[in-house]
Parts: structure tokens; C-alpha cells; sequence
């Protein structure tokens, strides 16, 4: 196990699913864990959960989209634990519609919260980072390595993500500072629930087999160790894999595989 000692982290989204599993591993790897999601009861939860675990936490009640709030998260960890040496944005919005129906507010929607709420929050923590030499996670997806059919505005804000984060890599060559972009495929966590349709609402139940997807705690465990080794990328499982291979040699082939698998789904536009 790659050891965090005394090390600060930030976990954005940190109230359930992916985020509040890596609140856990890192605290359980002996980082110091600043918490920061919308709801401030769930935080409190996880905050005091880690803290009977006899690892420190602390927590900010934090919109992402909002510069102010995440400005008063890197305080946060700045007052309590002195500095900033990962911050890992995981804060997320799924959707599940095509763009033939889909309204253009949602797409609006899911560039906020997933690429401008990872734009604010590094932005107020890269001092802290810079001098720690630090590490910047985005956990993306697979959808940030091709494009998802039913996901425009998911995959989207990912490929953004993806592109914000590797031009930040490059201006900071020769400051230390680490940035990794994680991808996890299909992972049963909330996330899944919450997901916007054509209209905005959320979906409620997922049409996927939630069964045969890696866990939240997996996917915790897999991004703590790359951190730890300081990877460049993170791929997961067997499809996040072979679709960052194929698309370099067989592009149209890895089309039609998503288009076949989406296709597949209850309830699927494409049929």
C-alpha cells in the first residue's frame, strides 16, 4: 500500500459514490482528508466516520460551480491542515440522452458542474500544490476517451477536463507538479441515479446491470495507488484499455463497438 502520511488531500463530490469511497482510502493510506460536496449533513457523516477511524478530516460545504465556494474548500484545508498536497476532482454529472432531444441547458448543465467546477477548484489550490509538488487528479471517464453516444454533453465535459488538465501538466514541467486523469468505466455508485435525461431531470434507476460494474471502493483503491506511483493516466478495466488501444489504429472500429453496446441498453434510442 502506497502511504499518504500526514499528506493533505481534497476529494470534491466526497458526500457518496466514487468520492466518498476515496475519502475512506486515502484516509485509510494517512492522509489528512478535506471533504467538500453540496450537502453538508452527508459530509458531517463521512467527516466523523473517518474520524473514529483515527484519521483526521475536515469538511466545506461546497458548490463547485461556484468560484466562492470553492475557494472556501482550499481554505479549508489550508486553516485545518497548513497547505494542499492532492486535490482530486471528482465532482460529477451524468446524463443519458441523445441530441436529436436533449435541451441545450443540460449540456450547459454538465460543462459547469464537470469541467468549470474542476477549472475552479484547481485554480485556487495550484499555489498550494506548486509548493507541495502535489498532485492534481480529474477522475474522467471512458466517455473522455471517445465519445459516448447518448452522453454529448458527458463525454464532452470530459474530453474538456482531459484537455484543461494535460495543458496544466505542460505549463508545470518544471514546477513538480503531478497531474493524473483518471478513467473509470461503468461504476455503480449515484452517480448513475442522479444522471440528467433529455429534460433535466434525473433518471432514478439505471437501465445497466449494476452488478457486473467495478465498485466505488475499487475504483477508490486503483486511483490512490496511481496517485502514489504519479501516473499520467489511469485505466481501469479491460474496456477503458482497449479503447484508449484501438482508437489509434482502428477508430471507426471502436464507433461501432459503442454504438453496439449503448444500443443494447434498456430503453436505448438506438435500436
Amino acid at each position: 500500500m502506497k502511504r499518504f502520511d500526514n499528506k493533505v488531500v481534497i476529494v470534491t463530490g466526497a458526500s457518496s459514490g466514487i468520492g466518498e469511497a476515496m475519502a475512506y482510502e486515502f484516509a485509510a493510506r494517512g492522509a489528512r482528508v478535506v471533504l467538500g460536496a453540496r450537502s453538508e449533513d452527508k459530509l458531517r457523516a463521512v467527516a466523523e466516520k473517518i474520524r473514529q477511524s483515527g484519521a483526521e478530516a475536515a469538511w466545506c460545504a461546497c458548490d463547485v460551480v461556484k468560484e466562492e465556494d470553492c475557494k472556501r474548500l482550499i481554505d479549508t484545508a489550508v486553516e485545518h491542515f497548513g497547505g494542499v498536497d492532492v486535490l482530486i476532482c471528482n465532482a460529477g454529472l451524468s446524463m443519458r440522452a441523445i441530441f436529436d432531444d436533449v435541451e441545450l441547458s443540460v449540456l450547459h448543465r454538465l460543462m459547469d458542474v464537470n469541467f468549470w467546477g474542476t477549472v475552479n477548484c484547481c485554480k485556487f489550490a495550484l499555489p498550494w500544490l506548486q509548493k507541495a509538488k502535489g498532485s492534481i487528479v480529474g477522475i474522467s471517464s471512458v466517455a473522455g476517451l471517445h465519445g459516448l453516444p447518448g452522453r454529448t454533453g458527458y463525454s464532452a465535459s470530459k474530453y474538456a477536463m482531459t484537455g484543461f488538465l494535460e495543458t496544466l501538466r505542460v505549463e508545470n514541467l518544471k514546477k513538480g507538479l503531478h497531474v493524473m486523469i483518471a478513467c473509470p468505466g461503468f461504476t455503480a455508485s449515484n452517480v448513475r441515479f442522479s444522471a440528467l435525461t433529455a429534460d433535466g431531470s434525473q433518471q432514478g434507476a439505471t437501465p445497466r446491470n449494476e452488478g457486473k460494474m467495478m465498485s466505488a471502493a475499487q475504483v477508490a483503491r486503483i486511483v490512490a495507488q496511481a496517485t502514489g506511483r504519479r501516473k499520467r493516466l489511469c485505466l481501469m478495466e479491460f474496456e477503458g484499455r482497449a479503447t484508449h488501444f484501438l482508437k489509434k489504429f482502428a477508430p471507426g472500429l471502436v464507433d461501432k463497438l459503442f454504438y453496439w453496446v449503448m444500443a443494447k441498453e434498456p430503453d436505448s434510442p438506438f435500436k
